[in-house]
């Protein structure tokens, strides 16, 4: 018997042209709905951005940058943005110091049913609704609260003055923010071989040393997607800044709420919307790249 191959038929397609063809097919749904549910929406602020405020009319169309010259010659709301930026870089360096040693120990000293039942206790904060968690944050921060009577009982009268300052509203984020932060670098430490870490002790290396060339350099992108997620959580932050920071501080977030629901200035709403995405997108690409060059030059 002679063996035969079998011809694929006349006309038809190679398999690899079928594969190339149909993964654009399965990721058209998915490109539409975010073009509808994400590029849409933005693209409609931007145009929202270049009309004219009117408090009879709320919105004349118009194709002008007013409301970012208004922006960048108004230094109340350009404190206002630098504020933000200050305190969501504050907030996640906190949470990177101490979500750090958190999750390294979570990946190498804790077993695996230890390790679910804690990560389920540290996952518990995400669980309660902004508003609720930080009218609890309310109700230890402030003046006659729990945290005063707890230092009551050590002999401390004065004020804490946490309530509607800078400092309450970084305790208030960082309660927030650290959980993510925690889960993202357990997942990344625990990708870690950690033969790598033993072979650097048989070598006579310390334990700071290890941390320092051996886990830190191959945690960099982990650490680096664990921050930008903490920071733009951060700048993005609304009920925080309200309840705990008040009236009388003023973050980004709020503002832009102010200005679209309270003062019906839409134009300008959208226009601090699209400052505050820009500036959140050029930070975080900086600092990617940043860490990006430290990155290559440990690999080198």
């Amino acid at each position: 018997m002679t063996d035969t191959v079998a011809e694929p038929a006349r006309g038809a397609a190679p398999k690899g042209a079928a594969i190339r063809l149909g993964i654009p097919m399965l990721s058209a749904p998915a490109m539409i709905l975010v073009a509808l549910g994400l590029l849409l929406p933005l693209a409609l602020m931007l145009r929202n951005s270049l009309n004219i405020y009117d408090p009879a009319e709320l919105m004349i169309s118009a194709f002008t940058l007013e409301n970012y010259v208004k922006f960048f010659t108004d230094s109340f709301y350009q404190g206002v943005l630098w504020r933000t930026v200050w305190i969501s870089a504050l907030s996640t360096a906190i949470c990177l110091i101490f979500g750090a040693p958190v999750a390294y120990f979570l990946a190498r000293y804790v077993g695996d049913f230890a390790k679910r039942m804690l990560l389920i206790f540290i996952l518990v904060p995400l669980l309660i609704g902004n508003a609720v968690r930080t009218s609890a944050w309310m109700l230890i921060l402030n003046d006659h609260g729990v945290l005063a009577a707890i230092l009551g009982f050590f002999g401390y009268e004065g004020e804490l003055g946490l309530m509607y300052s800078a400092p309450g509203v970084v305790i208030g984020l960082v309660s927030v923010l650290l959980p993510f932060m925690i889960i993202t670098l357990n997942s990344v430490f625990e990708a870690i071989d950690r033969n790598l870490e033993d072979a650097g002790l048989s070598l006579g290396a310390n334990h700071v040393t290890i941390m320092r060339r051996i886990v830190l350099p191959l945690a960099l992108p982990g650490i680096l997607s664990g921050s930008v997620l903490c920071f733009i959580l951060s700048m993005n932050a609304y009920a925080t800044p309200v309840l705990i920071g008040g009236p009388t501080f003023h973050m980004m977030a709020p503002t832009v709420y102010q200005q679209i629901a309270k003062v019906m200035n839409w134009p300008f709403g959208a226009a601090l919307s699209f400052i505050l995405m820009a500036v959140t997108l050029c930070l975080t690409i900086w600092v990617s790249a940043l860490v990006q060059r430290k990155y290559r030059k440990w690999s080198e």
